[in-house]
């Protein structure tokens, strides 16, 4: 066999969102705007005696560290995307960096607690003259943020904008369906997902402290500085458990979508066409890899049962195995 027609049906396993360079470079801006108002709340709220501020300080130097990683796992996806030591590519590291952002976000609410519960019972003087414009300043910073990673638009766009699909030449277990549309489900870039969170979550604690910090200064309440602290442990740890959930489900391996799989089932099973065995999973943002096996009577050449997958969304991925049931004639692949 000659090697042309042999990389006739070879091709790469680039799994990477459409958006990834654009997200790489938001992330980084990020990461450089939140290190300096990091260094600033933690300053000030030793300063002045505010919890509040403190902890949205501390919160946000846990925030640098995750949205590092967050830009790093993009630079080295982008770095190794070709990479044949990856079987199906660095797609999924996304995933791996957003698991650990969203621990380490966990970690930042039962932090907030511990000190707020602390502050509760123990209570300090606080100077909110000094630290209230503090406070204020961290908002606009995390306002800032939110708009550089794009706001729920541009994670949105992300989302649903990077499941196109590559041509290229398969042999009869690998195929690229060339359907450049996609579910809106299991195509999230979880780590993007995961540096945005980290910023509505500082603009969360930033806007509790702007909240608390009046409170006490005009109506004499400062046990709702420390207050505002715990509100903001049970939100962020709600945050931190979705995307964990979310992340994690993908490194496992879990079915990105159900409904996809019935939509194979309906494509694949005519006549006394069956599937045995199907396995789907996520191999990056937009990108579903399958693997299945069909059992039939009068078994088609693998290449025809991937015709019939064309133009399902999402598909980048696919590998049929045909079988013919027992005393049956055709062609296996």
């Amino acid at each position: 066999m000659h090697a042309q027609a042999i990389e006739e049906f070879q091709h790469e396993h680039y799994y990477l969102g459409v958006r990834h360079a654009e997200n790489e470079r938001r992330t980084w801006l990020v990461v450089a705007l939140t290190a300096a108002m990091m260094l600033v709340e933690i300053i000030g709220g030793h300063m002045f005696g505010s919890m509040a501020l403190i902890a949205d300080g501390w919160h946000m130097s846990t925030h640098v560290t995750a949205l590092g990683i967050a830009a790093l796992a993009y630079r080295f996806a982008r770095r190794h995307a070709h990479d044949s030591r990856f079987s199906f590519g660095t797609g999924k590291l996304g995933d791996l960096a957003g698991f650990t952002s969203a621990i380490l976000l966990a970690g930042v609410a039962v932090f907030i607690g511990v000190e707020s519960l602390l502050r509760l019972f123990n209570p300090v003087a606080i100077h909110y003259t000094e630290a209230i414009p503090i406070a204020v300043l961290g908002l606009f910073v995390n306002l800032a943020s939110a708009w550089l990673l794009g706001g729920h638009e541009h994670a949105h766009a992300d989302e649903h904008g990077s499941g196109h699909a590559e041509p290229h030449a398969h042999d009869h277990h690998d195929d690229h369906p060339h359907d450049h549309a996609r579910h809106d489900h299991a195509h999230h870039d979880h780590n993007f997902r995961a540096a945005y969170v980290h910023v509505l979550a500082d603009a969360l604690t930033s806007l509790l402290a702007i909240a608390g910090l009046l409170a006490g200064r005009y109506l004499g309440l400062g046990f709702l500085d420390p207050v505002m602290g715990l509100i903001g442990t049970v939100v962020i740890a709600a945050w931190a458990y979705t995307l964990i959930r979310g992340a994690g489900a993908v490194l496992l391996d879990v079915v990105p979508d159900p409904g996809l799989g019935e939509q194979i089932r309906a494509r694949l099973e005519r006549g006394g066409d069956r599937i045995a065995d199907l396995h789907l999973w996520r191999v990056g943002p937009g990108h579903t890899a399958v693997i299945l096996t069909v059992v039939s009577d009068t078994p088609c050449a693998p290449a025809e049962y991937k015709t019939r997958l064309a133009g399902i969304v999402g598909l980048s991925h696919v590998t049929v195995e045909v079988q013919p049931c027992p005393g049956a004639h055709g062609t296996g692949g």
